[in-house]
């Protein structure tokens, strides 16, 4: 059984958070964040996104979220799809866009909503689908299990869940 990193169960545990997430696709590689959500020996890889703050129009969260994780400067394309991503105690909707000109080099972040001394971002890096569906399926996010190309990603659908019933 996975055990949740206490800071962010604390932080993110136990409410529904709207999030926006990025795919920005070079090629035939995408853009992923590895997460150590449930300790430094686990990883999660995920585009690049966070919480939308309130106040804050979901462009300028995306932007924001895109550039304190990978350090790069982006632009928001179209709405992609909606995920909705329940694995208690966290559940999020997760609005998926396309990301369009990116400027800057990517480089390691840092989450300011995590402490110093216990960030989560250990990686950034751009990935080919074949080296992501080569790790466990607990290690990367759910919207990769749906995809056997990376052209597929704008033909997922509008909504998408992998909440159980």
């Amino acid at each position: 059984m996975q055990t949740l990193n206490d800071e962010v169960k604390n932080l993110y545990g136990g409410n529904v958070r709207v999030r926006v997430s990025g795919i920005y696709i070079v090629q035939d590689q995408v853009l992923l964040v590895n997460h150590s959500l449930y300790g430094k020996s686990q990883s999660f890889w995920s585009p690049p996104g966070g919480g939308i703050l309130f106040g804050e129009t979901a462009e300028a969260a995306l932007k924001r979220e895109i550039r304190e994780e990978t350090g790069l400067v982006a632009e928001m394309g179209d709405l992609l799809f909606v995920n909705e991503f329940v694995q208690p105690p966290l559940h999020a909707i997760e609005l998926f866009f396309e990301v369009k000109a990116v400027h800057g080099s990517i480089s390691k972040g840092t989450d300011p909503e995590i402490s110093m001394h216990n960030q989560i971002i250990e990686d950034v890096k751009l990935m080919r689908l074949e080296h992501i569906h080569a790790l466990p399926e607990e290690a990367y996010h759910s919207i990769f299990t749906r995809l056997q190309s990376l052209d597929e990603i704008h033909r997922l659908g509008k909504f998408l869940s992998d909440a159980k019933k």
